[in-house]
């Protein structure tokens, strides 16, 4: 095992490696910029080095910088954490060639499956099944709506190099489509610097289920179950939970059993996670690979009884996989919560600032995964994420009344939060009795206000 890692990301994720490695007895060494001198992840590190200004790509993307610090430090292997470099296959190739252990997948299955067009081609072949689309990227407007046509609207075109919803354009009628793909390749352009795009039929209605695996270098792969990520605004999620409602021990069972053989097209190992949109008739098909520890990791963890991060280091360090079923049984439910610093009674738009007051709830089987603190600062440099609260319990009725109790202890002034929004859908009937969808936040939104303005 590792005597010291480095952490190339900052806020909950970086305080959330460092946990585990001090329980296992590894020092950690942080990086920061010259925003996050007073993070909290700069304090709870062994050692903490600045390695640029606020903008990013001037320190938590500065390749050149983290690689310095890490050899200057005599750290052994980097962890990505989520975001930034998280998914750069030249990040992990180059950690690598200069003497590191990547703390993730190996840099090819980052490429192959970071390229959405190509994934999709692999998991066809691999017997996973995928949406009906483009077989490749698409350049030309008049190609593209030729394919558009084939495939009967309505499609989504999305970005080949996108995440988060950014490149993405839903296209109803054919009139639309021209303006509307020129407009996700720009999109793409800007925020990928790849402008390549792709069309796939659009399911209307569905639910975003994806599954957790872990993989280890010797070809063992495990499901660790599904977690349902429906509730979304932009396709960004506001919270998860584990297991599905809407997954049967059966569906579980295939869902599972595509998601190892997507791993092993690529010789994954490491942790990871298959997205699948689902139907109403039960249908699944692949969406996309994250190959990389998720944001709504914790949500597993409380339901399989084990530390993803932990998982990651041993299978880094060359470790087998313990002694685990293939595919991991649910045992209770567990909720995630994303706190953000956003309005949700304006459109969810970012809200920085100061925190002034932070009271965070407690009790039995409630756990909070935040860098956050009284008087932390809130930048515009970076995501609005202040913290992550997640339940678990015996069922998920329980599950959703200690979200509820706990969200209402969580107290945060100095921005506006997404707290009010997730209280909201607690105590929703149409999420309570499990018949919801990725609409429920667009269908729900109006009269979310209305009933806050009614209070």
């Amino acid at each position: 095992m590792f005597s010291k890692i480095l952490i190339a990301n900052r806020g909950e994720i970086a305080v959330r490696v460092i946990r585990t490695c001090r329980r296992m007895g590894i020092k950690t060494v942080a990086v920061y910029s010259e925003a996050d001198k007073n993070a909290l992840h700069v304090k709870m590190a062994d050692e903490a080095y600045c390695i640029g200004p606020a903008r990013p790509d001037l320190s938590y993307l500065n390749v050149q910088n983290i690689l310095s610090v890490a050899k200057a430090a005599g750290a052994e292997a980097i962890h990505p954490g989520y975001g930034f470099l998280s998914e750069n296959p030249a990040f992990a190739d180059v950690v690598e060639k200069c003497g590191f252990v990547f703390i993730g997948p190996d840099s090819k299955a980052i490429e192959r499956m970071g390229q959405k067009s190509v994934a999709r081609d692999l998991m066809d072949r691999a017997g996973v099944p995928v949406m009906p689309g483009s077989q490749n990227n698409l350049e030309s407007s008049a190609e593209a709506l030729k394919t558009a046509e084939n495939i009967g609207f309505p499609v989504l075109v999305k970005a080949t190099a996108g995440g988060g919803g950014k490149g993405m354009r839903l296209v109803e009628k054919k009139e639309d489509f021209i303006k509307l793909f020129e407009m996700a390749q720009a999109e793409a352009e800007t925020s990928f610097g790849d402008n390549r795009v792709y069309v796939e039929k659009y399911m209307i209605n569905p639910r975003h289920i994806e599954i957790q695996i872990i993989a280890d270098k010797f070809g063992k792969v495990v499901a660790l179950g599904e977690r349902e990520c429906s509730i979304q605004r932009r396709h960004q999620k506001l919270l998860e939970e584990s297991p599905s409602v809407a997954i049967s021990p059966e569906l579980r069972k295939k869902m599972s059993e595509a998601a190892i053989l997507a791993a092993k097209a690529v010789d994954y190992y490491s942790a990871g996670t298959i997205e699948f949109l689902l139907d109403e008739a039960g249908n699944f098909f692949f969406m996309e690979m994250n190959t990389r520890l998720q944001v709504e990791h914790p949500v597993t963890e409380l339901i399989s009884g084990y530390d993803l991060v932990e998982l990651q280091l041993r299978v880094a360090a060359g470790e087998h996989l313990p002694d685990m079923d293939e595919i991991i049984q649910p045992k209770g439910w567990a909720i995630e919560c994303r706190i953000n610093a956003e309005d949700p009674f304006n459109s969810f738009v970012p809200s920085p600032g100061n925190i002034e007051q932070y009271f965070v709830p407690g009790g039995p089987w409630v756990r909070v995964d935040s860098a956050c603190y009284p008087g932390y600062k809130i930048t515009p440099n970076y995501d609005s994420m202040i913290a992550k609260l997640i339940v678990w319990a015996n069922t998920r009725e329980e599950a959703i009344d200690r979200m509820s109790a706990a969200l209402l202890e969580f107290e945060i002034s100095g921005v506006e939060t997404t707290i009010p929004f997730q209280y909201y859908v607690m105590s929703h009937p149409e999420f309570r009795s499990g018949k919801f969808s990725t609409a429920f936040v667009d269908k729900n939104m109006k009269a979310f206000l209305n009933d806050y303005t009614e209070k």
